[in-house]
């Protein structure tokens, strides 16, 4: 009898040993699309490869990523709305961000870095990890990552800009929220609505004067062979933003969870090192094909002064406290 009862408790063990097997051999590997409206040009795109070869590492088999640069599964607004519905599992986005919330416009105020290594100071003393909560708490997604877009300059087809007089009466295609567009209005540049994908045109026709953006922006849409002024304003620096439906993220389990959040802060440093690659790359393709400019700084910046005046009243500020305080280095 006790003979029996081994064998049946060694049959019972087995097959359930054998469920466990087909069960993992079997499950279902999770399709998960990562779009962004920049194209395969953009750190953006660099930066969702890494996030995609880490995961691929820590969760070997569990899912298939596919990347869609360049808008295919819609512009910048779209995008943040399916990522908000659900109807997407991953974006990578920019300047949209900033209009969810009047709070993030922090990022629209003009000169709030010196550099980049000013911003990785800030947002490793706090920045970083206060702007997460803000946008998951009034945008309803998950923040995977937080990397870099970029610093944004001018280009323009009439003069070179070194003062703000020089962009004085000019029209500008500007993207991102109020606080960017009012930063072009104080110095007397008219702001342009033009989609990204016809700036081109626009600035061949005169139906703007020229455009801001960051460097590969300009590189991938080959705006130098009809604007040959690029002037770096680095007038505003502008994150991106790896972000992650809700309906997805509870739809993963704990250690999936876990994993995904973790590989987004890890592959952080190896982002800022890659987007800085990149702008040194388009640069130097950028520079026999146009006439390069530095800025008088101070002159732009006592003429834009009071933006941050209008933010403070608006918002209240205490992101900026992040920025201030780590405005030198150690």
């Amino acid at each position: 009898m006790k003979l029996n009862t081994m064998l049946i408790n060694s049959v019972v063990l087995g097959l359930a040993g054998a469920a466990t097997v087909a069960s993992v051999a079997f499950a279902e590997v999770r399709e998960v699309r990562i779009a962004s409206h920049v194209s395969k040009f953009s750190p953006l795109h660099a930066q969702s490869e890494l996030f995609v070869a880490e995961i691929e590492k820590r969760l070997p088999g569990q899912f298939k990523f596919t990347l869609f640069p360049g808008g295919q599964l819609g512009k910048e607004k779209a995008l943040m709305a399916n990522v908000q519905a659900g109807s997407i599992e991953m974006i990578n986005v920019a300047s949209g961000v900033m209009k969810l919330d009047s709070k993030l416009g922090v990022f629209d105020l003009p000169w709030l870095f010196k550099d980049r290594a000013h911003v990785q100071r800030a947002m490793s003393a706090g920045l970083e990890d206060a702007v997460r909560a803000h946008i998951e708490e009034v945008g309803g997604v998950k923040v995977v990552g937080v990397y870099e877009n970029g610093f944004r300059h001018v280009m323009n087809a009439k003069r070179a800009v070194s003062k703000p007089q020089d962009l004085e009466g000019m029209k500008i295609r500007i993207s991102g929220g109020k606080f960017r567009q009012g930063v072009f209005k104080k110095i007397g540049a008219t702001p342009q609505s033009v989609p990204w994908g016809e700036t081109f045109t626009a600035l061949q026709t005169g139906v703007v004067d020229g455009a801001e953006a960051a460097t590969y922006g300009f590189y991938e849409q080959k705006h130098f062979e009809v604007a040959k002024h690029l002037s770096l304003t680095s007038h505003v620096y502008t994150p991106s933003f790896l972000l992650m439906s809700q309906t997805f993220y509870d739809s993963l389990s704990p250690e999936q969870q876990t994993v995904f959040m973790q590989t987004g802060r890890d592959i952080t440093a190896a982002a800022y090192k890659t987007s800085a690659e990149l702008e040194t790359k388009y640069f130097e393709t950028m520079k026999s094909l146009v006439t390069i400019n530095k800025v008088d700084l101070a002159a732009f910046q006592k003429a834009t002064a009071s933006s941050y005046d209008d933010y403070v009243a608006k918002t209240g500020g205490d992101l900026l406290k992040y920025v201030r305080d780590t405005a030198d280095g150690m």
